[in-house]
C-alpha cells in the first residue's frame, strides 16, 4: 500500500465470515492498486450477496461469462471468486504431484526401472541438497552415442512420468537429470561417498524386477560402463587371405558389488564369462564366446 496510503486503502469492512472478510479485503486492495485514489474503486465494490450469488451459479455449472453478465461484474472478479471457492474446497486445478511406485502403490515400468536402474549404478549420482530441496539424479551420457541419450530419458519419463528431465552441456558429454523428491525411494543404494568405497545391495523388490529383467539391467550396466568391440585377425589360407572378426562384450567397474550384480545378471541370462583385475583394482568382465555374444547382441547390441 505503500508509505502514502489513499483513503480507498482503509475501509472498515462488515463483520462477516473471516474467510469471506479476507477474500474482500483482497479484492478492496486490488482494486485500489488498479485505481489508487479514486471514488470509482470504491463504487465498484461487490457486496457479499452479490458473491454468494455469484458462486451459487457458479457451483450449479454456469459459465463465468454468464455469472459476469447477469451479475453485472467483471469476469476477472468471477473467475477469482471462483478460484478461492475452489481452493477453500480443495477443488482447485494445479499441477498433480505424481506418484510413487513404493510410496503410493503406483505400478512401475520394470523394463525401463531395470534399464535406469543399471545406467544409475554405472553412471549415475543422486544429489541431496542440505537446503531441503527436491533430490536430483544425474546420469552422464558420452556425446558420441545420441541414440543412448533418447533412450536414457524414455526410461527416465517412463519411470517418473510426472517430473520434466533437463540436460546439463559437459565437454564430450550431456548429463541427463530430473528433480523428484521419491528418487531416495527407486535407488535406496544412494549415500555417501563414492559408489566403490561403500556397500551396494539390492533390496528384495529391486532384486525381483532384475531377475525378471536381467537383460534390460544389463544393457544399462554396459551402456553407462561397458562396451561392445571387435577384435579381428587375417589369415592366408590358400593363398588367399581372410579376415577373422571376434565381438566381445566388456564391462568395467572398481565396485566389486556392482560387478556381482552384472555378473549375476550375466548368469541367470546364460551367458559365460571371465574376470580379471586391473592394477587400479578395477575389474574387466568379457563375454567372449560365440553364442554368449549373440545372446547379448539381442539384449544389448552395439551403441549408438
Amino acid at each position: 500500500m505503500g508509505s502514502n496510503p489513499t483513503w480507498g486503502t482503509f475501509l472498515r469492512l462488515p463483520k462477516t465470515d473471516r474467510r469471506e472478510s479476507v477474500a474482500r479485503a483482497c479484492e478492496v486492495r486490488a482494486c485500489a492498486l488498479r485505481n489508487p485514489g479514486t471514488a470509482t474503486t470504491l463504487s465498484r465494490m461487490h457486496d457479499i450477496e452479490t458473491r454468494r450469488r455469484a458462486l451459487t451459479l457458479l457451483r450449479d455449472g454456469t459459465g463465468n461469462a454468464d455469472v459476469a453478465r447477469r451479475l453485472d461484474v467483471p469476469l476477472g472478479t468471477i473467475g477469482y471468486w471462483k478460484h478461492v471457492d475452489r481452493a477453500r474446497r480443495g477443488e482447485a486445478p494445479g499441477r498433480r504431484t505424481a506418484a510413487c511406485p513404493r510410496c503410493d502403490g503406483r505400478e512401475l515400468d520394470v523394463r525401463a526401472y531395470a534399464y535406469l536402474l543399471g545406467l544409475y549404478l554405472g553412471d549415475g549420482h543422486i544429489s541431496l541438497p542440505r537446503q531441503r530441496r527436491t533430490p536430483s539424479l544425474q546420469i552422464s551420457l558420452d556425446d558420441a552415442w545420441p541414440g543412448l541419450q533418447r533412450e536414457a530419458r524414455t526410461s527416465l519419463h517412463a519411470v517418473f512420468p510426472g517430473n520434466a528431465t533437463c540436460w546439463i552441456r559437459r565437454t564430450g558429454c550431456h548429463d541427463l537429470k530430473v528433480y523428484s523428491k521419491h528418487l531416495p525411494c527407486l535407488f535406496p543404494q544412494h549415500g555417501p561417498g563414492r559408489k566403490h568405497e561403500r556397500r551396494i545391495a539390492l533390496e528384495d523388490w529391486q532384486r525381483e524386477v532384475v531377475d525378471s529383467r536381467p537383460g534390460d539391467f544389463v544393457r544399462g550396466l554396459i551402456h553407462s560402463d561397458g562396451s561392445r568391440i571387435v577384435n579381428w585377425t587375417e589369415k592366408t589360407i590358400g593363398g588367399r587371405t581372410k579376415r577373422y572378426e571376434y565381438p566381445r562384450y566388456f564391462f568395467t567397474n572398481a565396485s566389486d558389488d556392482i560387478v556381482r550384480l552384472y555378473t549375476d545378471a550375466l548368469d541367470r541370462l546364460g551367458a559365460p564369462w571371465r574376470s580379471r583385475r586391473r592394477a587400479t583394482g578395477a575389474q574387466d568382465v568379457s563375454v567372449a564366446r560365440r553364442e554368449a555374444v549373440a545372446l547379448l547382441d539381442v539384449h544389448v547390441g552395439p551403441k549408438y
